[in-house]
């Protein structure tokens, strides 16, 4: 029965790349937030290859992306004789560190009740700066309901802070809450939702997820310690990767807004069971990986494994 469902797994796998491959410069990204990061956030380009060569990633296609991702400001590249060591540049670790964050958390929450409003002033602020912030607003969830008026009903207010320092606007923009006012007439705020992020073409990508990898967790549960370390990288990889995509959109909403059966919840649970299935056998093909080019290669750090609201060890 193990070797049926080794084959079946392993067929997934390559079923998946074939009429899915991943771009080699977005995979690198995947691979950096969720295997790398945990080990330090640096590794010799000599294992990058290694751990990229299983998705059929050339050689010249690592080295092309992380040449690109360097010059974009993402790594920093170190040359020691032949070799050369990538590190995330600490700017980039502080946005790795809110994405993925994002990854391996809930994307539906609790509410309170209220929105934040965001004013960002065009007497104050120069176009260029506004622009940036609308951007950066829009990455963490919020909707702009005019050109300087920005609204979420449950944004992560610490986020907000760090975004407000880094582009040094906090004198220049208004925050606020609120909540419907009672007795007023008027539509329900609830219904802002529907009008201002679309739901519809997220609760798609959600779908999609779901159907590519809902047949994993029975395949996993049969395999148990029959799976091999390197399948079990490929698979968390490339479910992370998928999912990271999924999510992009998604702004992240009280669940009491969102339509019932919320198809985020789904793939999120989803995610949440292959990834406990696979994390630690893929965990031992990293570390084989950064030891080959480091002897020193740290091991996984203590917040890795309180991802998924804590990771449980195999039985």
């Amino acid at each position: 029965m193990q070797i049926i469902q080794t084959r079946s797994l392993q067929d997934w796998a390559d079923n998946f790349l074939e009429a899915h491959p991943p771009r080699a410069k977005s995979l690198v990204m995947t691979l950096f937030g969720d295997a790398i990061r945990p080990h330090g956030g640096a590794l010799w380009l000599g294992s990058l290859i290694r751990l990229l060569a299983p998705f059929r990633i050339s050689d010249r296609l690592v080295r092309t992306s992380v040449f690109r991702l360097a010059e974009d400001g993402w790594l920093s590249g170190r040359r020691e004789g032949r070799r050369s060591l990538y590190t995330l540049r600490e700017s980039a670790e502080r946005r790795f560190s809110r994405a993925y964050n994002r990854v391996y958390s809930p994307t539906y929450l609790a509410w309170s009740g209220y929105w934040t409003l965001v004013f960002a002033s065009t007497g104050t602020l120069n176009p260029q700066t506004r622009s940036e912030l609308r951007k950066e607003l829009g990455w963490e969830g919020f909707s702009a309901i005019s050109p300087t008026v920005f609204v979420h009903p449950n944004p992560d207010h610490e986020t907000l802070r760090e975004i407000l320092h880094a582009y040094d606007v906090q004198r220049d923009v208004f925050v606020t809450s609120m909540e419907q006012a009672q007795g007023m007439p008027g539509r329900p705020l609830p219904e802002l939702v529907t009008e201002y992020w679309p739901l519809e073409e997220i609760r798609q990508n959600y779908l999609s997820f779901i159907e590519h990898f809902n047949q994993l967790p029975e395949i996993l549960d049969d395999l148990g310690k029959a799976l091999s370390p390197e399948l079990a990288f490929v698979v968390r990889t490339l479910l992370i990767h998928e999912y990271r995509r999924a999510l992009l959109h998604d702004p992240r909403l009280p669940i009491e807004l969102l339509p019932t059966d919320w198809a985020g919840k789904v793939a999120y649970e989803l995610c949440h069971d292959v990834y406990n299935a696979t994390w630690h056998r893929a965990e031992e093909y990293i570390m084989e990986a950064l030891l080959e080019e480091d002897a020193q290669a740290q091991p996984t750090a203590d917040f890795f494994y309180a991802r998924f609201g804590g990771l449980t060890l195999p039985h």
